[in-house]
């Protein structure tokens, strides 16, 4: 997964559920060094089985994405940040040209 344009990772899940696996999988693709320089990891413990497990992060451009954790698996997520990751490079490819 590409974590570069990320600043700031929210997870909110249940530590008993079948997505926590998926959550912890997330929060373990951030690498140290990059939680140093400046991207937000944030966590939230559900305790209220109704509530949903969600995964939010936001991009350097303010791009928001939010995704249920009971409706997909990491490979997906993975998939989906890394689309938007890869036209940020892009952007920023032309830009430093």
């Amino acid at each position: 997964m590409i974590t570069k344009y990320m600043t700031r990772v929210f997870v909110k899940f249940s530590p008993f559920g079948k997505e926590a696996k998926i959550a912890r999988l997330i929060m373990a693709s951030v690498p140290p060094k990059q939680r140093i320089l400046g991207t937000k990891m944030v966590q939230e413990l559900i305790t209220d089985p109704t509530q949903d497990p969600i995964v939010k992060v936001t991009f350097k451009d303010k791009k928001e994405m939010e995704c249920n954790l009971r409706e997909t698996n990491f490979e997906e997520l993975s998939n989906l940040f890394d689309i938007h990751s890869r036209k940020l490079k892009i952007v920023e490819t032309i830009q430093n040209q």
